[in-house]
């Protein structure tokens, strides 16, 4: 059931209102913290989509070496079925081995840092910043201005 302040037409719901007492300062600073780890999700995303174009490459380098030696260039495809299919992309490591390695030691780093400081200083609130951000930048009473889903004008 919605309260007063749960109604669309008046602002946020309560999961994005400030708990009393939080200040703009605290609120702009976890706003920067949220902006920090979703820069973090989207090179997450970047280092996703780079392993797995670099693993598609080398399924496609293994199949050029197929049609090499069809082609009866067994040469060429000696030479990159040794020194490229395969290959470690740095030293010692596949892309996984990146991708595990950021997930393991930047990237849960960073999300539980996040989530910690919004706990202990906003009740676990996400997106507040961003919140009061709409409220300030929406045209109250305009059509695709609400505050929320489902509000009447």
């Amino acid at each position: 059931m919605l309260t007063m302040n749960d109604s669309p037409a008046h602002g946020p719901d309560s999961a994005h209102q400030r708990p009393d007492g939080l200040t703009d300062a605290t609120v702009t600073a976890l706003g920067k913290l949220s902006e920090a780890l979703e820069v973090v999700e989207h090179a997450r995303g970047l280092l996703y989509g780079f392993h797995r174009l670099t693993g598609t490459a080398d399924l496609a380098l293994g199949e050029a070496v197929d049609l090499f030696r069809d082609a009866g260039h067994n040469d060429i495809a000696d030479s990159l079925e040794r020194d490229i299919v395969g290959r470690n992309v740095i030293e010692g490591r596949w892309t996984f081995q990146i991708v595990e390695d950021y997930d393991d030691n930047y990237y849960t780093a960073v999300k539980d840092a996040e989530r910690q400081a919004r706990s202990q200083l906003a009740e676990g609130k996400r997106h507040l910043f961003e919140a009061e951000m709409k409220e300030d930048r929406r045209t109250h009473g305009r059509r695709h201005h609400e505050a929320q889903p489902g509000a009447d004008l």
